[in-house]
């Protein structure tokens, strides 16, 4: 009768059990394998943010995208002459003949100042928001005698009855009143002059006023103008300084600016409250580096433009973006927490109980994502953190067989998703905080393993 043969121990299981290095390093790959599922979140948050970019632009251009002034601008024509000269073979004679050619001179006004009331409010579609404002301009200056003999043009060769104002802007759609400019006693309304088909995105659009009255041009002393316009605007609203002394007074009811382009606020004067802010700009000539008066064509000044952005504070797909990326640091932390109890209480836990532990713990950034499209970000966090945390306790009372452990993991877990909802709320201090958590857990890390022996295995 033959002898049985006693089944061969699995060497590979045993080191897997007992070799403390082991354990190690079948959980450093675990972690490593589980940044592929962390990846497509992230990707798929990113995926949802480019949806949500487009429901936005989508909002703006029915309300009004953002608004750019550049004006008012002088415009005069002006002759120029040209000489050609024929040769005539009969008397041996040059026949000389001058032509005249109308061009256009452009004058910038000796001060411009803006009064600007912005009122604003948030639009949403489903979990998509844009700030949106209605915006009343109001503006007064003049413009001064212009200087043309610098330019080798003499006044008779000026078609001052020819004169024009111009008034460039960057949202037609979004103006809601009827233009007009007050020169002096006299009012002159506006209309499109849309000359060019294939301009680019970043062109401005331009309006002209009709023909001014001789009385009305700076012929001989500086002319007084005012002019008021109501935009439905979105995103942030410019003024380009072409004023010899530009000022602007802005006020609103949004919380939340930023102050961008060339030139920033006066720090004495502003205010930012949550009910609003208050900003005054004051540009003087020698703070830009242009001229005031131009020939032939009006020159592109938006890098010199400055203003105020209605931003939205960090939204829904942000947050959910700076929370994946502390994606490694939880799955890291949570099988840390597992691999100290397995290794201090013997208990045996095998790779596929990490490995599903691992992806609960991603499962956390699915539904984040999901739910915050559906309401807002805390109630989605909540859902979220409460749904995986009370899984992944349940999960590990099936493991370790005892309720002090998996009291201890519930706990742990949850004060590091509240550590993490901390730190994604802030906006100046997340990088101080974040340091301050991560140096208090790497020193409870140090103090629960001091006893470990790490010699065995």
């Amino acid at each position: 009768m033959e002898q049985l043969q006693k089944p061969q121990p699995n060497k590979f299981g045993n080191w897997l059990k007992t070799s403390i290095t082991a354990r190690m390093l079948m959980v450093g790959f675990l972690v490593l394998i589980l940044l592929i599922p962390l990846s497509f979140i992230e990707s798929l948050i990113f995926e949802r943010s480019m949806r949500q970019q487009d429901v936005v632009n989508e909002i703006n251009d029915k309300w009004g995208n953002h608004v750019m002034i550049y004006g008012p601008i002088l415009k005069l024509p002006y002759k120029t002459y040209s000489e050609t000269k024929t040769f005539n073979e009969q008397t041996k004679t040059y026949f000389t003949e001058t032509t005249s050619e109308i061009k256009y001179a452009y004058i910038f006004p000796e001060s411009l100042s803006s009064g600007v009331d912005v009122d604003s409010k948030s639009l949403n579609r489903n979990n998509y928001e844009s700030a949106v404002y209605t915006a009343n301009m109001d503006f007064n200056g003049n413009f001064p005698i212009p200087n043309l003999k610098i330019k080798d043009i003499k006044d008779e060769d000026i078609l001052w009855n020819k004169a024009t104002i111009l008034i460039k802007t960057s949202n037609l759609k979004g103006i809601k009143n009827e233009m007009s400019l007050k020169l002096n006693d006299s009012t002159y309304s506006f209309e499109t002059n849309f000359k060019n088909n294939s301009r680019n995105s970043s062109q401005l659009d331009e309006l002209e006023s009709g023909f001014l009255k001789e009385t009305d041009v700076p012929k001989s002393a500086n002319t007084n103008f005012s002019f008021h316009m109501t935009f439905n605007g979105s995103q942030n609203i410019q003024l380009i300084p072409i004023g010899k002394t530009t000022t602007m007074h802005m006020t609103s009811n949004w919380a939340n600016p930023s102050f961008i382009g060339n030139f920033l606020p006066n720090d004495e004067t502003k205010t930012i409250t949550d009910e609003g802010f208050e900003a005054d700009w004051k540009i003087l000539h020698i703070n830009r580096a242009f001229s005031q008066q131009y020939l032939n064509n009006v020159p592109d000044l938006q890098e010199f433009a400055f203003g105020t952005k209605f931003i939205v504070m960090v939204d829904e797909y942000q947050k959910s973006e700076r929370s994946a990326k502390y994606g490694f640091l939880v799955i890291g932390l949570t099988f840390l927490i597992f691999f100290l109890i397995q290794t201090m209480s013997n208990i045996n836990i095998h790779p596929f109980q990490y490995l599903m532990i691992g992806l609960a713990l991603t499962m956390f950034y699915t539904l984040l994502v999901s739910i915050s499209e559906h309401s807002n970000f805390l109630k989605a966090y909540l859902v979220a953190g409460i749904s995986v945390v009370t899984l992944i306790t349940l999960y590990s009372k099936s493991i370790l067989k005892t309720f002090k452990f998996p009291i201890f993991i519930g706990l742990s877990l949850t004060a590091l998703y509240t550590f993490i909802y901390v730190i994604i709320q802030l906006e100046n201090y997340a990088l101080l905080v974040g340091s301050i958590g991560l140096f208090i857990i790497l020193a409870t890390v140090m103090f629960v393993s001091r006893k470990i022996d790490w010699n065995n295995g």
